[in-house]
């Protein structure tokens, strides 16, 4: 075989960021059928071209590297010093490939597939522990990567392709993005035990316009639906304490710090009474959300339609 190229012959060192190991690729694991069955008939055979292709493509490396890799004895051949060195590289390579193309199928398998789901702060210790064990009752191999953050961090993260699911509120409204009502929840005000209004049951929220507030901190869903509902009353409220947990929320308004917009407790929490708002009506609504137009993976598909047939069933309702 000749070694022919139309471009000066490239050394290893040559062979950097600038190089089209796109077009090199192709040829290392021809290079690699040849050396390991030492004839270049059977290795075209076994690659399914034609056995001229395959020796000027061998030919191509070889002049590309600048160095003879197969010492040819008719239509066998034997590696070279140099050739036995990249062959080496060259399997550890492709055993990492294969290992990546096994992953990358079992990713996507729906018996056993990832699923990378985010949700809000508050729904991580109940609604989403009883998803998850619904949906493992017919899909017990599933695996998820489980991510809490603020609603605007979750949907960045969303766009750009970490998440392949988000569980929010309030529900964007975004061209990019899909998103699917699933229910709706009652925000309490949680006030503390001794304050003035602790012995009601139902209040208007304009009752606490001159209280101090404690709330999640800016880019938070529940800031922003706190912030709206306040609006709505006719007043801005005045935030004492910015926190990330509902139970942190909680545990402020117990030491007599401010009153807070919070989801019902699972567990009445000492020092704090929660108060049914009855103007405005404060209930938040909650959605699953995806991007528009980009596939999901086979086990985000049978996830996302087992969380929408819970639509109206996601929540336990006061």
């Amino acid at each position: 075989m000749s070694h022919e190229s139309s471009s000066p012959p490239l050394t290893l060192a040559d062979l950097g960021p600038e190089t089209d190991l796109a077009l090199l690729a192709p040829q290392l694991a021809q290079f690699a059928a040849v050396a390991r069955l030492e004839h270049v008939t059977q290795a075209a055979q076994l690659l399914g071209m034609p056995q001229p292709t395959l020796s000027r493509s061998v030919a191509r490396l070889e002049a590309e590297l600048g160095v003879e890799l197969l010492a040819r004895q008719g239509r066998t051949v034997r590696l070279t010093r140099a050739g036995r060195l990249l062959l080496g590289s060259v399997e550890r390579a492709l055993a990492e490939l294969e290992r990546g193309a096994e992953a990358a199928r079992a990713e996507a398998d729906p018996a056993v597939g990832r699923v990378a789901f985010g949700f809000l702060h508050t729904m991580g210790s109940d609604a989403v522990p009883a998803l998850l064990r619904g949906f493992r009752v017919e899909h017990p191999q599933v695996r998820f990567q489980l991510v809490q953050d603020h609603v605007t961090a979750m949907l960045e993260r969303l766009r750009d392709g970490e998440l392949d699911l988000c569980l929010v509120s309030p529900l964007p409204v975004a061209a990019e993005l899909t998103a699917r009502p699933l229910d709706e929840q009652r925000l309490h005000l949680a006030v503390p035990a001794d304050h003035r209004l602790a012995g009601r049951r139902r209040i208007r929220l304009a009752e606490v316009a001159e209280d101090p507030f404690v709330a999640v901190g800016e880019g938070y869903g529940l800031r922003v639906i706190t912030d709206g509902f306040c609006a709505e009353a006719g007043f801005s409220p005045r935030i004492a304490f910015e926190g990330e947990e509902a139970e942190t929320l909680r545990g402020l308004v117990a030491a007599g710090l401010g009153v807070a917009l919070l989801p019902p407790a699972l567990v009445p929490r000492p020092g704090v009474v929660e108060l049914e708002v009855t103007s405005p009506r404060t209930r938040r609504a909650i959605g699953l959300a995806w991007v528009t137009g980009r596939p999901l993976a086979p086990p985000a598909v049978v996830f996302r339609d087992f969380v929408l047939s819970r639509r109206g069933r996601l929540l336990d309702h006061d």
